[in-house]
């Protein structure tokens, strides 16, 4: 019955002249679900497949999810490997990691997802030696350095998240304060997805207007005590949202479709991603978050900005942290 429906054009069919956009998401847990609906319903890859230990449960978010392709612009998706998507899948996304057991520490935790690295990236380089690696795994820092380790890939192909949704979150705030749009905030979280993360006030504008007419130390201090306890919010949003539902997922899903998209579209545009920096401020051999340009090579260039000397000790002090973690690794 099937197959009496179209006619095949046999000349057709012997030419590919379309290359398919091609993807792997890593690690089915609520993150990587996340990322999962947000790039399909982005149209962001042409064949998507899906990963996980569970392969049932696996299976049976693939039939959840194709049940709507109808509703959307269509995505081949499959539950597999990264042997199913093969030499030309263009993004490997990875939100697989380990669990926190009760009393373990967080050397004990990275020591484990260092192993679990180990193994999810020897078949990415066995099957997908071309892919850009996108690590979402926390802590992300870390983890994009073991990753670009493990790998042997060029560093321009190793991208962590980083300070994407920092970045977002305090966009969003500072829009709620100022009653605007979010988008048309221009301000940057660097350094250490984390505690040691970095407020770029300096720099810091609403359409070319400086939310500080002057440096930090000379501002008005109720200015000063504004910016502070927006900043902590978002430090704080991710032990904040956890509390409250056990879990963060929707927006890292959205942060990694924006990766994606300017990967695959090449937009060169400007994020703050995690990657590797070699002697930017003094900083060398570390993996953290800056304000990147990201096309189809991966990360093209890093944007130099103009830190005041108190904002350049705090993203040397981040990189000192992050050093210390992974230095401590049994690695």
């Amino acid at each position: 019955m099937f197959d009496k429906i179209f006619t095949d054009n046999l000349e057709a069919k012997q030419t590919n002249i379309f290359r398919p956009r091609k993807g792997v998401i890593i690690g089915l847990g609520q993150v990587g679900l996340a990322c999962a609906y947000s790039l399909l319903i982005q149209d962001c890859f042409d064949e998507l497949v899906l990963q996980d230990l569970n392969l049932q449960k696996v299976e049976g978010e693939v039939m959840d999810l194709a049940h709507g392709m109808s509703l959307i612009t269509p995505t081949d998706l499959m539950a597999g490997t990264v042997a199913d998507a093969g030499q030309d899948a263009d993004v490997v996304i990875i939100t697989a990691g380990a669990a926190q057991k009760p009393g373990e520490t967080r050397l004990n935790l990275l020591e484990r997802n260092v192993a679990i690295y180990q193994s999810i990236l020897t078949d990415v380089v066995k099957h997908c030696p071309n892919a850009i690696l996108l690590i979402v795994t926390n802590p992300v820092d870390i983890m994009t350095y073991v990753a670009l380790k493990i790998s042997g890939f060029p560093s321009s192909r190793v991208i962590g998240s980083g300070t994407v949704l920092d970045t977002s979150r305090l966009r969003f705030l500072l829009a709620n304060k100022l009653n605007i749009d979010a988008r048309s905030v221009h301000a940057y979280i660097i350094g250490e997805h984390g505690d040691s993360e970095v407020p770029v006030w300096s720099t810091a504008n609403i359409a070319g207007r400086k939310l500080l007419s002057q440096d930090w130390e000379k501002s008005d201090s109720s200015d000063r005590e504004k910016l502070t306890a927006v900043f902590n919010q978002v430090k704080n949003a991710a032990y904040d949202i956890i509390q409250r539902k056990g879990y963060t997922s929707y927006a890292i899903g959205l942060v990694v479709t924006d990766i994606v998209k300017a990967i695959l579209r090449s937009q060169e545009r400007v994020l703050t991603v995690t990657g590797l920096v070699e002697g930017l401020y003094g900083i060398e051999n570390v993996c953290l978050g800056l304000p990147r340009v990201i096309n189809e090579r991966g990360i093209l260039k890093t944007v130099n900005l103009n830190l005041s000397p108190r904002e350049e000790k705090q993203l040397y002090h981040s990189a000192e942290v992050l050093h210390q973690v992974f230095s401590s690794l049994n690695f």
